[in-house]
C-alpha cells in the first residue's frame, strides 16, 4: 500500500468530543507573561521601578537591581512549573532560536540549589558559529552575544508537560555587529521616535515619544499531517512543487469567510488558548478565499512587541496544529493555481499623548499634524520605494507578488479619492496663497468629512501593496513566513530620514521669515509635488499599470536577486548609517545572507523535484504505461483491430511522451545546477540559479509530472493530490 493511500485511509473521521466550555480570554490572558503587573507582586519597590525605567525610557539596569528583578522572575516562574530558562532569539535563518538552561546548580561544597542571577538574565554567550553571519566572522570565530530586551517581557513556553522562561534579546557578534532581526528593529524604533518627536513639537511640544505600531495579519494553510507527510515536497520545501489543479478549487468562491471546518476549529481554539497565556491578543480568525486558507489577527501593539508575538505564534501555531494530526503552511504559495498566503502589515505611529498621528483630527491644527506625517510616509516611500520592495523579497514570495492575487512587485501607494483630493486642494490653495500667506488655507476640514475618508478607505485597493486605510498604511506585501521585523525596520528608517528632512526644510524656510504654518505647507506642497508618481488608485494588478509604472520610472523587480540590490546601493547603505539602524559591513552581510538564502532554497527545491520525479512520479507512470502496453498487446494479439484499442494507444502515445519529456529536463536541470555552482560570486550564483534552473525549468518538468498525475491510474499514483490536500481535514 503507497503512502498516500494509507495517509488517505488514516483521515480522522471521529468528531471533536464535547468538552470543558472555553474560560473567558480574560482569565488566561498574560497568565504566562512577566509583565509590570506581574512584577510588581514579585519586586521590591526599587527594583520594579528600575524595571520601568529600563522598558519606558530606555535607561539602564545596574546589576544589584538585574540580580533582584532575576530573583523575582525565577520566582514567578517557578510558581508556575519551570525549571529551565533561555534567551529567545531571532538569528538571520528566519526562524527563533534558543539555548535551555536550567535554575538548577551546585554550589562548591556539593549542594544542589535553584538560582538564576542578574548576569545570567542580562547576558548569555551562545555558540554563533552556526549561524547566518555573511562574512561578519570566520567559522572558528564562533562568540555571538544575547543581551535582554527589556521592552519585550518575558514569558513562559509549554511544550509537552515541560516549562521553559522565554527571554527575549537581541543577538550580536563580538564585535559587537547585529546578528538578528530585533537589534535594528529597535535602533529603527529608536530613529523613529527622534525624528517623529521633532516635527512633532511644531503642533505639541507635550509629546515626548512617538512608537510605532503594528497590527499583522496571519494567513496561512491547513492540512492533513498524513497527507503532509507522503508529499516529499511540503515536508522539504513548505510548498507542493507538482500537482495538478483540482477540479473544484476556489472558483465558486465558498470558502471565503465561509463556516470554519470542525477539526480545524478545535485547532484554532487550541493555538489561540496558548497565544492568549502569551499574551499575545488575537482577535479575528476566518476562512480565507483559497480552500484550506485560513487567517488569524490581533489588536495592534507597539512594533516591537507585535514582531515578537508574530514570529511567537508561527511557533505555537505550528506546535499545536501536531496534537490534532494537522499540519500548517506558511509558505507564500504552498499551492499552484490557488491563491497564496501574505502577511499584511497595517503600520502607524502613536505619541505618549494618546494621537495616532495618522488619524484626521478635529480642529485646523490637528489635521495639519496629521497631513504632515501622512505626506511624508507618501514621500518617505517614493523615495525608498526599492529598499521597501528587497524588504520583502524572498524566494517564496516571488511566486506571490504580481500573481493576480497579491500586490504587484511594483510599490505604490494608494490613498483612495477623498485624501487624492485633499492632497489636489492643498497644492491648489498653497499656489494660489502663497504671496498672501493667508492661514485660511490651513482650514483644511478634514474632521468634518471623517465617515467619507472612512467609507472610502474602507473598500481598500487590494491590488496595491502600499494603502491607507482610515488610520493606517497597509503593507500588503509582507510574505506570510517573513520576520515583520525586516520591512518594519525599513519603513521605520525611511520615514525617520523623511521626517529630520522635513524638519529641516521646514527650518530652513521659518529662519528666512516665513510664520511657521506657510512653511510647513509649502513643504508639504513640494512633498506632495515630489511625490506623485508613486501614488496609484487602478488596478494593480493590469498590463496597463507595468506599462504607466515604467513611464513614471517605477522599479518592477519580480525576482528576488535584483530586488535585493537596493540594500546596498549607496543611497540605502547611506540612509541607514546616518540613521544608525546598519553600518556598512552590516547591510552588506545581510545582502550576501539574503542572496545565500535565496541560492540555497532554490537548490532544494531542485533536488527534491528531481529526486520526486526519478522515484514517485515516474515509476508508476512506466507501470501503467507497461500496463497498456501489455493490455494492448493482448488485444492485439487476440484478433481485434486496431480501432478496438485506439483510445489506450492514444493514452499510452501521451504516457510515453511525458515521461520521456520529463526525464530528460529533470537531466538538464541537473547539468544547470552543477555549472551554476561552479559559480563564485553570490549574486551571479543567485540570478543564474533563478535564470537558469528555477525559469528554465521547474515549470516545464511540472508540466509533464502534472500531465502524467491525469492519465495514471488514480490507486498507482503515489502523491497525495490536490482535491486530497485540500479538502479533506
Amino acid at each position: 500500500m503507497s503512502l498516500r493511500i494509507s495517509a488517505l485511509n488514516s483521515i480522522p473521521t471521529t468528531k471533536e468530543q464535547p468538552g470543558k466550555i472555553t474560560p473567558k480570554i480574560t482569565a488566561v490572558f498574560g497568565s504566562h507573561v512577566f509583565s509590570l503587573k506581574t512584577a510588581r507582586e514579585y519586586l521590591s519597590d526599587e527594583a520594579y521601578k528600575s524595571l520601568v525605567a529600563s522598558i519606558k525610557a530606555g535607561q539602564k539596569i545596574d546589576r544589584s537591581m538585574a540580580n533582584q528583578i532575576a530573583n523575582g522572575m525565577r520566582a514567578w516562574a517557578e510558581s508556575k512549573g519551570v525549571t529551565h530558562y533561555t534567551h529567545w532569539f531571532q538569528p538571520l535563518t528566519g526562524t527563533t532560536a534558543e539555548k535551555h538552561d536550567s535554575f538548577f546548580t551546585l554550589k562548591s561544597d556539593g549542594t544542589p540549589i535553584e538560582e538564576f542571577d542578574g548576569a545570567a538574565l542580562i547576558q548569555q554567550e551562545p555558540d554563533a558559529s552556526s549561524f547566518p553571519n555573511g562574512g561578519l566572522r570566520a567559522t572558528f570565530e564562533a562568540r555571538g552575544y544575547t543581551a535582554w530586551d527589556p521592552s519585550s517581557p518575558p514569558f513562559i513556553i509549554e511544550i509537552g508537560h515541560g516549562r521553559t522562561l522565554c527571554i527575549p534579546t537581541i543577538f550580536i557578534s563580538y564585535t559587537g555587529e547585529s546578528l538578528d532581526y530585533k537589534a535594528p528593529l529597535l535602533k529603527s524604533i529608536d530613529a523613529l521616535n527622534k525624528a517623529a518627536v521633532d516635527v512633532c513639537h511644531y503642533f505639541d511640544k507635550n509629546v515626548t515619544r512617538v512608537t510605532p505600531t503594528l497590527g499583522w495579519e496571519q494567513e496561512y494553510f491547513v492540512v492533513d499531517e498524513g497527507l503532509y507527510r507522503a508529499r516529499p515536497d511540503l515536508v522539504m520545501c513548505g510548498r507542493t512543487l507538482y500537482g495538478h489543479n483540482s477540479a473544484k478549487n476556489q472558483q465558486l468562491e465558498d470558502h471565503y469567510f465561509g463556516s470554519i471546518p470542525e477539526r480545524v476549529y478545535a485547532f484554532m481554539r487550541d493555538f489561540e488558548h496558548e497565544c492568549y497565556k502569551l499574551g499575545i491578543p488575537l482577535r479575528t480568525r476566518h476562512n480565507e478565499v483559497a480552500p484550506a486558507q485560513f487567517e488569524c489577527a490581533p489588536i495592534f501593539e507597539e512594533v516591537n512587541l507585535a514582531v515578537d508575538h508574530n514570529t511567537l505564534l508561527m511557533d505555537v501555531m505550528s506546535r499545536t496544529a501536531l496534537r490534532h494530526g494537522l499540519r500548517v503552511l506558511l509558505h507564500e504559495k504552498p499551492f499552484a493555481g490557488i491563491n497564496g498566503s501574505g502577511k499584511h502589515n497595517n503600520w502607524s505611529m502613536a505619541a505618549d499623548t494618546g494621537v495616532n498621528l495618522l488619524s484626521p483630527g478635529k480642529t485646523p491644527k490637528t489635521n495639519l499634524m496629521f497631513l504632515t506625517f501622512f505626506v511624508n510616509v507618501i514621500k518617505a516611500v517614493h523615495d525608498y520605494a526599492d529598499i521597501l520592495r528587497a524588504s520583502i523579497a524572498s524566494a517564496s514570495n516571488d511566486h506571490r507578488l504580481g500573481a493576480n492575487e497579491a500586490p504587484p512587485a511594483i510599490i505604490s501607494v494608494f490613498i483612495g479619492e477623498y485624501l487624492t483630493k485633499v492632497l489636489n486642494d492643498v497644492k491648489q490653495r498653497v499656489t494660489d496663497n502663497m504671496d498672501e500667506q493667508d492661514e485660511t488655507m490651513l482650514k483644511l476640514d478634514i474632521h468634518k468629512n471623517i465617515p467619507d475618508l472612512l467609507l472610502d478607505n474602507t473598500d481598500r485597493n487590494r491590488t496595491s501593496p502600499f494603502a491607507f486605510t482610515g488610520n493606517k498604511f497597509e503593507l500588503r506585501a509582507v510574505g506570510s513566513s517573513a520576520n515583520c521585523a525586516s520591512p518594519m525596520t525599513v519603513l521605520n528608517t525611511i520615514v525617520a530620514q523623511t521626517l529630520k528632512n522635513f524638519k529641516a526644510d521646514v527650518d530652513a524656510l521659518i529662519e528666512k521669515g516665513e510664520k511657521k504654518e506657510i512653511a510647513i505647507m509649502q513643504v508639504i506642497n513640494e512633498y506632495i509635488i515630489g511625490s506623485e508618481k508613486i501614488l496609484f488608485e487602478g488596478d494593480g494588478y493590469s498590463e496597463e499599470w507595468e506599462k504607466e509604472a515604467e513611464k513614471r520610472g517605477l522599479p518592477n523587480l519580480k525576482t528576488t536577486p535584483l530586488a535585493l540590490d537596493a540594500m546596498v546601493s549607496e543611497k540605502n547603505v547611506k540612509l541607514f548609517v546616518e540613521n544608525g539602524v546598519y553600518t556598512p559591513s552590516e547591510i552588506h552581510a545581510r545582502h550576501e545572507i539574503e542572496l545565500e538564502k535565496y541560492i540555497k532554497k532554490i537548490q532544494i527545491e531542485g533536488r527534491i523535484m528531481g529526486e520526486m520525479a526519478t522515484s514517485m512520479i515516474l515509476p508508476p507512470a512506466i507501470r501503467y504505461q507497461n500496463l497498456l502496453a501489455k493490455n494492448i498487446k493482448g488485444l492485439k494479439e487476440a484478433g481485434l483491430t486496431e480501432e478496438a484499442y485506439a483510445n489506450q494507444k492514444q493514452i499510452l502515445d501521451k504516457i510515453s511522451e511525458h515521461i520521456n519529456k520529463a526525464s530528460d529536463l529533470v537531466e538538464q536541470m541537473i547539468e544547470a545546477r552543477k555549472k551554476c555552482n561552479a559559480i563564485e560570486d553570490t549574486r551571479e550564483k543567485a540570478i543564474a540559479y533563478e535564470r537558469e534552473v528555477k525559469a528554465a525549468f521547474f515549470d516545464k518538468i511540472r508540466y509533464h509530472a502534472d500531465k502524467l498525475e491525469l492519465l495514471v491510474d488514480d490507486k498507482e499514483w503515489y502523491l497525495p493530490k490536490y482535491r486530497e490536500l485540500l479538502f479533506l481535514r
